[in-house]
């Protein structure tokens, strides 16, 4: 079986070389362009394009993926199925190519959680379960017939950057099955329902990052922990962003305004919310590096 991959970041990374341990055929890759990243703006290759550079498989850059010369390249690899893992959104001349098809993993336990930030917003919610499921790819994003699925418990501290590389490598495994399923021609496709009650996971916007101390400690909590360590939640002291990646909750009625802060000026700083407070324990002051919350206290006078 011919395989084309494609993926972007490091969570894609995983899948791909769990494909190739396995000795599947991985004939090709398509990731991102090389983008201008840091003070030198040197062209930074994803981290899918540096593994598959290091394995020797040939690498597929598109600008755009309608591109006629692009459509020409991939029709030559011959490929039988095609693997999406953290990509952008295919045309249906790019996922209809392959014979047996074009197969996506996802962050969530499909159907809940489509969209492009499911594991921000499963922490966000609340949720004490998240998970991993592949399934083929078809006009509607993430809507396709469900392959395998498996979850996981998320605990009361995770953050999204736990979660993420948990479901990294439950997800690589998931899909080495799910190849295997179909290249023996096992696979029972269930069809998912497409309403109901049915919670969603849009991209995540820089005004969904601002913390609104007005609400229940424990949402905010989630906000802070489902942001962590990116985009990561915010809050404003002294006229400059904070940036929170590590807080702890504590349950006791606050006797302070929402937004008001206590700090003895050394040890601690927290945050009252409607029902609690929000103690920083990591944080990020703008211009300043990220640092543990005495650290910063020894550094500043509030």
């Amino acid at each position: 079986m011919k395989i084309v991959f494609m993926g972007t970041p490091d969570f894609a990374v995983a899948s791909l070389d769990a494909l190739v341990q396995a000795n599947f055929d991985v004939v090709a890759v398509v990731t991102a362009p090389d983008k201008p990243a840091g003070r030198g703006q040197k062209l930074s290759e994803s981290a899918v394009k540096k593994y598959a550079v290091e394995k020797g498989i040939p690498v597929l850059q598109p600008e755009k993926l309608k591109n006629p010369e692009f459509i020409e390249q991939l029709k030559s690899y011959q490929a039988d199925l095609q693997v999406v893992v953290a990509f952008r959104m295919l045309p249906e001349v790019v996922w209809n190519m392959p014979p047996k098809g074009t197969i996506n993993l996802h962050g969530s336990l499909l159907p809940q959680y489509r969209g492009a930030a499911p594991i921000n917003h499963a922490i966000i919610n609340g949720e004490k379960e998240s998970g991993v499921t592949t399934f083929f790819l078809t006009h509607e994003i993430d809507t396709g017939n469900i392959i395998l699925s498996e979850s996981t418990p998320i605990a009361d501290n995770e953050t999204a950057g736990d979660l993420h590389d948990k479901l990294m490598h439950i997800g690589a495994n998931l899909l080495v099955k799910t190849l295997k399923a179909i290249e023996a021609g096992e696979v029972s496709e269930q069809p998912q329902p497409q309403s109901g009650n049915l919670k969603h996971a849009p991209k995540i916007f820089k005004e969904d990052c601002k913390i609104d101390w007005n609400n229940p400690v424990q949402m905010i909590y989630n906000l802070i922990r489902g942001l962590s360590p990116y985009p990561t939640a915010f809050t404003f002291l002294n006229d400059k962003t904070l940036k929170i990646f590590k807080a702890e909750i504590e349950h006791k009625e606050p006797g302070i305004v929402a937004g008001g802060f206590l700090t003895d000026g050394k040890t601690f700083l927290k945050f009252a919310a409607k029902d609690g407070f929000i103690k920083l324990l990591n944080i990020q002051y703008e211009g300043k590096k990220r640092m543990p919350i005495e650290d910063f206290l020894r550094g500043i006078r509030l």
